[in-house]
Order: structure tokens, then C-alpha cells, then sequence
């Protein structure tokens, strides 16, 4: 069973400096019919102006992926880290017990277009901490690129959750394909362009929940770029 989504249902806030997009229910935008899909609780979908950010301020108990789609983010944190992470780069910070950080745009010319991500990990209480790794474009085109993962296979990051990650690159009329066994859930994020998932249009902004066994067959409509969750019951 499918059920969509779509992009200009989400909760939005444009505040000049940040412009926010909440797929589920998030800080001032609530929605009890929207509160998370499986262990998946955040898509924020964000654009930060130049010289802009968000100061340093907690979090706990959480699976925290940032997703670059252009321009760069400068993050720091309370464990140490001090990063830029750029297009095709791939964040995860477990807060566990607890960590400060601090986002802002890297550019003082250019906006950064980002999706947050949380998700819920498996237990509480974890050990704080934090992995960085890039992934080209060829590494995503016409093909699901496993980014995040329980056991950190081929290369993905590690959660701490039975859930695996894809993003993909799409051109018109490309194809990829994913099976989904019983048990098992799936939500696709479309954070650009536009694609048909199983005959369903889907365009910027929207995401698709799947559940329930079976194969979903993705074809781009245009160049776009995917994100795709397989997680547990």
C-alpha cells in the first residue's frame, strides 16, 4: 500500500535567513497525522542563507544525517568535530547521551540547500558520536548508493537502527528497482526533480510511504535526485 505525501502539504516556515520545509512534525509545526513513518521521525528540508545558521543548541537519543544538495555547511560540535560538509556529503552524529553543535552556512556568496534527517535509534542512552563520508555522483547514477546502515556495509555510515539509507541520481527515463521483504517499510523522499514510483508521479518535496512486500520500480521523469528508506516494523 502506497500513500503520498505531497511537497506543498509539509509544514513551512520561511524566515528569511532560513527557508524550512518539515515533512513531519517539527519544532513550532505540529501535525499529529505527521509525526514520523517507522523509525523515521525527521525530513527537513532546508535552505540556509550566506552567513547564516544555526547557533549551538542540543539534541539527545537521536540518529542525526545531514544530506548536502548544494553549497556547503560548516558544523561544529561539542565532541570536537569541526567539518565542512559539501554536495554529495553524508553526516551522521548520534546524540545519545548528549551533544551541542552548531550548523551555518559555510558561503558568505552562495546558499546551502540541505536535508536533515533523524531517526529514532534503537536504544537510548548511546555513546555520542559522528562519521562524515562523501559519495560521487557516479557512485549514485542510475543506481540505489547505500549510505547509511546498521552494520556500515560498502561503505555507508553506521546508525544505530535496523534501517538502510539509498540516495540516488536519476536521468529521464532511468530506472532502479528495490525490493522490499515482509516486514519491512519504505518512504522515498524526492529531494529534486520528479520520478514515477510504481506508475505514481512524484515531484520535488513530495515522499511516498510504502508498506507492505513487493518491488518498487522508480523511473525519473526528468534529472532527479532520490532518497530512499528501507526500515524495520
Amino acid at each position: 500500500m502506497m500513500q503520498i505525501r505531497r511537497g506543498e502539504e509539509r509544514g513551512h516556515f520561511n524566515h528569511g535567513w532560513l527557508d524550512t520545509y518539515h515533512t513531519f512534525s517539527f519544532a513550532d509545526y505540529h501535525d499529529p497525522n505527521h509525526m514520523g513513518f517507522r523509525t523515521l521521525r525527521v525530513i527537513n528540508q532546508d535552505r540556509l542563507q550566506p552567513g547564516t545558521g544555526f547557533p549551538t543548541h542540543g539534541h539527545r537519543d537521536m540518529e542525526i544525517i545531514s544530506y548536502v544538495l548544494a553549497g556547503s555547511l560548516q558544523h561544529r560540535d561539542s565532541m570536537g568535530n569541526g567539518s565542512i560538509i559539501r554536495a554529495g556529503d553524508v553526516q551522521r552524529m548520534t546524540a545519545g547521551t548528549g551533544v551541542t553543535h552548531s550548523e551555518f552556512n559555510a558561503s558568505r556568496d552562495e546558499p546551502v540547500h540541505f536535508l536533515q534527517l533523524w531517526i529514532l535509534p534503537e536504544r537510548r542512552g548511546l555513546e555520542p558520536g559522528y562519521e562524515q563520508r562523501h559519495y560521487a555522483p557516479e557512485e549514485k547514477q542510475g543506481r540505489l548508493r547505500l549510505i547509511a546502515s546498521r552494520d556500515g556495509r560498502d561503505g555507508s555510515v553506521r546508525i544505530h537502527q535496523d534501517a538502510n539509507v539509498y540516495a540516488a541520481l536519476l536521468a529521464p527515463a532511468q530506472e532502479v528497482t528495490h525490493s522490499l521483504p515482509v516486514g519491512r517499510a519504505a518512504w522515498l523522499q524526492i529531494a529534486r526533480g520528479s520520478v514515477a514510483l510504481n506508475e505514481h508521479p512524484l515531484k520535488e518535496g513530495d515522499g511516498a510511504a510504502w508498506t507492505g512486500n513487493g518491488e518498487l520500480q522508480i523511473v525519473g521523469r526528468e534529472a532527479s535526485q532520490i532518497l530512499l528508506f528501507d526500515l524495520a516494523g
